[in-house]
C-alpha cells in the first residue's frame, strides 16, 4: 500500500475558528487567484496563531506551511547532468523545487519592489486530491542601465579537477563572455584557489580595463589540490577590501565544491560566509561545475552567504547564467522572504508541500525577522506546489497564500497576500494551463527521483512523464521543456 507524506487538518471547533484571511497591505483579489502588491506595514500583520508540525513530517493538527524562498536551481542542472552520463542522481542531491524553479513561469508581475500572488490548481484523479500552485514573481529585471552598479568577485577553482572537459573552459569562457555584458561602471576581482588562494586581480572599475581583465581570466590554468577553505576567506577579504557602496556586493564562487586541502570542515567555511554576510551584506552565488559535485556543501555555503547556486555543464547553460541572469540580476528587491500558506480546515483534509525540505520554518516564526528568509533579485519566480486533497463535497475557500519580505535598503517588512477557491480548481491537469502542465510535470520527475518508493499521490510512472514531457516539449516548442523531456526519457529508460 502507498503511503503519503501529508499533513492532516482536523476541523475541530478551535481550527474552525481560526482566521485564514490574507493580512498584507498589498491586498488580494476576492475569491479569486491572484493579488499583486509591494507595500505594508509590520504594525498591520495580526501574528499566525497555529500549533507547529511535527519535525518528523509526521501528520499534526496544523493548517499552516511556512518556508522560505528559494530561487536555486543547481538540482535539477546537476540531475541532468547526471542522467546525460547514464546514471541515476544520488536521491539526496534532489530537490524538487529547484526542479521547479528551472522552468519560466507566465505570472504577473507587481509595478515595482515586492512580489505578486498567484494561486491556481488543478483536480489530478480520483480520491479528491489537486495539485495547489503557489506562484511569486518579482518586477522584471531592470535593463542593463538602470540596474545599480556591481562588484563582483569571482572566486575560481584551479584545482586539478578543474582540468575535466566542461569545468574550468566553460568558466573560462562564460567569465570571458560576461566582461563584455557588464557595464563599465560595475566592478570585477578574480581570485583563484587550488592548494592555496591568490588575488589575481583586485577589485577593477571596468571602464577602459576589460582587457586586464580578459588577460586574467585567460591565464586560468588548473593545478593540484582543492583547498575551498582558503579559496572563500581569501575570496570575501577581496570583496571586503573593494567594497563598494551603493554597488551590489557579491562573491561568486565557481567550483566542483569537492574540498580535500586545508579546512574542509563545512561549519567552519560557512561561519567564513556568515560573519561577511552579516557584517558587509556581501551575497554568494554558488556555481557548481564537474560530473563528480559537492553539491551539498555548495548548497549549504550559498543558504549560508543569502544567495543562490546554478549548475552548468553546457555552453548554453553557461552563457544564461554568466552572460544573462547574473549580469542583470545584481540587485536584490527582496531580503529574508518567506512564504505561509493557510489551508482551511473546513475544506482541505490533507495536504503536502513538494519539496523545500532544508527551507522549512515553524509557522509561529513567520513574522520574526530575525529568522532567516531568502533573497531575491529582480525578473525572478518562484513557484511551491502542494499536493492536497480537499475533503470530499467540500466547497469554498481553500487556502491564503501570504508572502513576507524585507525592503533590501530599510528592512522594512512588507506582505501581500493570495488565495484560491475550490470552483476555481481546473477539472483535471490537461484542463490547466500549460506551463502549469510543465510545473507538475518537473515535480512529479523530482518527486519520482527523490522518493522512488513513496510516490506523491496520483503520480505518473516514469515512463508516462516522459509521454507527457514530450508532448509538452512539442506543445511549448521551448528548449528548457526539451531538455525536460529527454531528461525524463533517460530516467525511464534507466529506472529498470
Amino acid at each position: 500500500m502507498r503511503t503519503y507524506r501529508t499533513r492532516r487538518l482536523f476541523a475541530c471547533a478551535a481550527a474552525a475558528g481560526l482566521l485564514l484571511t490574507g493580512c498584507g497591505a498589498g491586498g488580494s483579489n476576492d475569491g479569486g487567484s491572484r493579488s499583486n502588491g509591494a507595500a505594508g506595514g509590520s504594525e498591520a500583520f495580526p501574528a499566525p496563531s497555529a500549533p507547529r508540525a511535527d519535525e518528523d513530517g509526521k501528520a499534526a493538527p496544523d493548517h499552516l506551511s511556512t518556508f522560505a524562498l528559494d530561487v536555486d536551481t543547481a538540482s535539477y542542472g546537476y540531475a541532468r547532468r547526471t542522467l546525460a552520463d547514464g546514471e541515476l542522481p544520488d536521491p539526496s542531491t534532489v530537490r524538487p523545487e529547484e526542479f521547479v524553479n528551472s522552468f519560466r513561469q507566465d505570472y504577473e508581475r507587481p509595478d515595482g519592489n515586492g512580489f505578486s500572488v498567484t494561486v491556481d490548481g488543478a483536480r489530478t484523479g480520483d480520491d479528491d486530491w489537486s495539485l495547489v500552485r503557489v506562484g511569486l514573481a518579482t518586477r522584471t529585471a531592470d535593463k542593463r542601465g538602470e540596474r545599480p552598479p556591481a562588484a563582483l568577485t569571482f572566486v575560481v577553482d584551479v584545482s586539478g579537477s578543474m582540468g575535466e572537459p566542461g569545468r574550468l573552459d566553460l568558466a573560462k569562457s562564460a567569465l570571458g563572455t560576461m566582461t563584455d555584458e557588464l557595464r563599465d561602471d560595475d566592478s570585477v576581482a578574480l581570485v583563484t584557489f587550488s592548494g592555496e588562494a591568490e588575488t589575481v586581480l583586485p577589485m577593477t572599475r571596468l571602464g577602459d580595463r576589460r582587457g586586464r581583465v580578459h588577460d586574467a581570466v585567460d591565464s586560468l590554468e588548473p593545478t593540484d589540490s582543492t583547498n575551498l577553505g582558503a579559496g572563500v576567506e581569501t575570496g570575501y577579504a577581496t570583496a571586503v577590501e573593494g567594497l563598494r557602496k551603493g554597488a551590489t556586493n557579491r562573491v561568486v564562487l565557481v567550483s566542483d565544491a569537492l574540498a580535500n586541502t586545508g579546512d574542509t570542515d563545512a561549519d567552519s567555511i560557512l561561519e567564513r560566509v556568515a560573519t561577511a554576510r552579516r557584517d558587509h551584506g556581501i551575497t554568494l552565488f554558488g556555481v557548481g561545475v564537474g560530473s563528480d559535485y559537492g553539491d551539498a556543501l555548495m548548497e549549504r555555503l550559498a543558504d549560508k552567504g543569502d544567495g543562490h547556486t546554478a549548475y552548468v555543464s553546457t555552453e548554453d547553460d553557461a552563457r544564461k547564467v554568466f552572460s544573462t541572469d547574473l549580469p542583470q540580476n545584481v540587485d536584490l528587491t527582496a531580503r529574508d522572504a518567506k512564504a505561509q500558506v493557510a489551508f482551511d480546515p473546513e475544506t482541505v483534509a490533507e495536504f503536502r508541500l513538494i519539496g523545500y525540505d532544508d527551507r522549512r520554518v515553524a509557522d509561529d516564526d513567520f513574522r520574526d525577522d530575525r529568522v532567516d528568509g531568502g533573497e531575491v533579485g529582480p525578473g525572478h519566480t518562484v513557484t511551491a506546489l502542494y499536493a492536497v486533497r480537499v475533503a470530499h463535497g467540500a466547497d469554498g475557500h481553500l487556502a491564503t497564500a501570504t508572502v513576507r519580505w524585507l525592503d533590501p535598503d530599510t528592512r522594512t517588512p512588507h506582505e501581500t497576500s493570495g488565495q484560491l477557491e475550490t470552483d476555481a480548481l481546473h477539472d483535471s491537469l490537461s484542463a490547466a494551463p500549460v506551463r502549469f502542465q510543465v510545473t507538475a510535470t518537473a515535480a512529479y520527475f523530482a518527486d519520482a527521483l527523490r522518493h522512488p518508493d513513496d510516490p506523491l499521490p496520483d503520480a505518473l510512472t516514469l515512463a508516462e512523464l516522459a509521454d507527457r514531457a514530450a508532448d509538452l516539449a512539442r506543445r511549448t516548442e521551448d528548449g528548457e521543456v526539451s531538455d525536460l523531456a529527454r531528461a525524463v526519457a533517460e530516467a525511464s529508460r534507466l529506472d529498470v
